[in-house]
């Protein structure tokens, strides 16, 4: 059943995400009941003079929980949001970011800085190190995406087969250059390759939301805008053309703000797999296709749901922490193909 008024939806999922932010804020190794949660928040703005919680709970609520919630809820929102308009751009439900080389493009230069820029990362310092990496990161999802782009573009169009096609292409390349850093890489580095491809927020801060907030608030700002540009280009560019839409205006802002997005998170927390290509499935199969509705929807999801994965993997084999990676793509695999045989049900009836 199809939910037609999108504002319902999109007010659902949103309670679901603060059911899971707060969950994810109280439920740790120190806990927090919901009442000193609110009591933390109104003492720490000046509404209350009587704390009814300790220092400890105070200190791992804004130094630790917090900014790892918020940079979940950032991450995921960004990987979902990109899926969704990568997928509504190509027309395709198998497609995500990764296709046109993003995230390989990332993996790519973050594995070149941890095997080549060893003495760099020494000279600068650990703390400096890891902007250095993360830096590194995103340079590599622009560069790899600007070069598909180039790649495809013909007489100043580029065609939408052409893009996929030079995407694959591209992401095999980046893929074998970095299996050929794991091959040549130390014990040291190969645990540092290890970590970075299997994704955490564990070293999320304040400051690094404030790196990636400018590259992510803008995609989430202006991608739910394209719900009906996407919707028009989903019946054809001739069509859209037709209808007042520029077919290669709509290709440029949706790769590169999908590009900013899922670069700034690869940069801050490696690469985590299935959000940005299961979350807008589940909003289609539920709420329908419109895209003025899955684009949004996904964001509220995908936030919810990489919130929810942090927390699983934080809590599930403590004291010690399971890459959030494992969790999504354990979680993710199942879910979609559970998705494509219900697709596959309903082509056969």
């Amino acid at each position: 059943m199809v939910i037609k008024n999108h504002n319902y939806v999109l007010l659902g999922l949103s309670l679901l995400l603060i059911m899971v932010v707060v969950a994810s804020i109280c439920i740790g190794a120190v806990h927090i009941e919901v009442s000193q949660l609110w009591s933390m928040i109104s003492y720490h703005i000046g509404l209350s003079h009587k704390p009814g919680f300790t220092s400890q709970q105070f200190a791992v609520m804004f130094n630790l929980r917090l900014p790892r919630v918020l940079s979940g809820v950032l991450i995921g929102a960004a990987l979902a949001v990109s899926g969704s308009a990568i997928q509504g751009l190509f027309r395709n439900p198998l497609a995500e970011p990764g296709l046109i080389g993003i995230s390989s493009g990332a993996t790519l230069f973050a594995a070149l800085t941890i095997v080549f820029g060893g003495k760099l990362l020494v000279m600068v310092g650990s703390n400096y190190g890891y902007y250095l990496l993360s830096a590194a990161a995103f340079a590599g999802a622009f560069i790899t995406a600007w070069a598909v782009y180039k790649l495809a573009m013909h007489k100043g169009r580029t065609m939408i087969t052409a893009l996929l096609l030079t995407g694959i292409a591209i992401n095999a390349l980046a893929f074998s250059f970095t299996g050929l850093l794991t091959y040549i890489s130390t014990d040291e580095q190969l645990r540092n390759l290890t970590f970075w491809s299997l994704g955490s927020l564990g070293g999320s801060s304040w400051i690094s939301i404030a790196s990636i907030l400018p590259f992510i608030s803008i995609p989430l700002a202006i991608l739910p805008f394209m719900g009906k540009p996407l919707n028009a280009l989903a019946l054809g560019e001739i069509q859209a053309g037709h209808m007042g839409f520029s077919v290669n205006k709509i290709k440029r802002t949706v790769l590169i703000l999908a590009t900013m997005s899922v670069g700034a998170s690869v940069a801050v927390a490696g690469i985590i797999s299935f959000v940005g290509l299961v979350v807008p499935h589940i909003i289609r199969i539920g709420f329908g296709a419109d895209n003025r509705l899955v684009i949004p929807g996904s964001a509220i999801l995908g936030a919810a749901m990489l919130t929810l994965a942090d927390l699983v993997s934080r809590t599930i084999v403590a004291p010690a922490e399971l890459p959030i990676g494992i969790v999504t793509a354990l979680a993710g695999s199942p879910v979609f193909i559970y998705m494509i045989s219900i697709q596959i049900k309903k082509q056969q009836v």
